[in-house]
């Protein structure tokens, strides 16, 4: 059965953040709202979730997943950054930007893209997130919450509840969500690409 919370965007209740938590290290797959658009997410170790994630989402292996990342201390673990990157980033999180990187040894391989060993890597700027990773303390594993078949991601939290009822185990409902995603900036070359302008301004990435 699926469970419905309504959760505070704002001010999270810590009761239901801890219910959350727990309910990912058990091996589940939670919907929850970011500062773009709902995101389906589970553990970064969970490889059964995370099937269940690229099932749901009729995702192949060369679909970049996300890793939501509670700060750029965080990012370092998992990707490769040098100065000049680490500077951009810096500049740009938290906010609705996912990063592209190379990924280090810390990130199970089957997340890394099977040609480019690279990531998706982001820092949400949003209280839910935030409090989930912070309880955590390791990144999530995310996808936006775009349906196949849908052009814009899902935004109505009774629709999600209606729709994805015993697909998930929890929906986190902060009211009804954004429908942009987030930017998407390749840095796995020496000039960093702008591979989707989203909801982050994508100017200093143009230069």
């Amino acid at each position: 059965m699926t469970q419905h919370w309504r959760i505070h965007p704002d001010n999270p209740q810590p009761r239901l953040l801890k219910q959350a938590a727990d309910r990912l290290m058990a091996g589940d797959l939670i919907v929850m709202a970011t500062d773009a658009s709902y995101v389906l997410a589970c553990r970064i170790g969970d490889k059964s979730a995370m099937e269940r994630l690229r099932r749901l989402r009729e995702l192949d292996e060369s679909h970049h997943l996300t890793l939501m990342c509670r700060d750029l201390s965080e990012i370092g673990t998992y990707a490769k950054v040098d100065n000049s990157v680490f500077r951009l980033l810096k500049a740009h999180t938290p906010g609705p930007y996912t990063f592209i990187l190379p990924g280090t040894r810390e990130v199970p391989k089957r997340l890394l893209h099977p040609k480019k060993q690279s990531i998706g890597i982001r820092v949400p700027a949003h209280p839910v997130p935030l409090g989930l990773l912070a309880l955590l303390d390791e990144p999530l594993l995310t996808a936006t919450l775009l349906m196949p078949g849908d052009s814009l991601p899902m935004t109505d939290p009774d629709e999600i509840v209606e729709r994805l009822a015993r697909r998930v185990e929890a929906i986190l409902d902060s009211g009804h969500g954004g429908v942009s995603s987030t930017s998407v900036i390749d840095f796995t070359t020496d000039t960093p690409e702008v591979m989707r302008e989203g909801l982050g301004d994508v100017s200093a990435f143009r230069d």
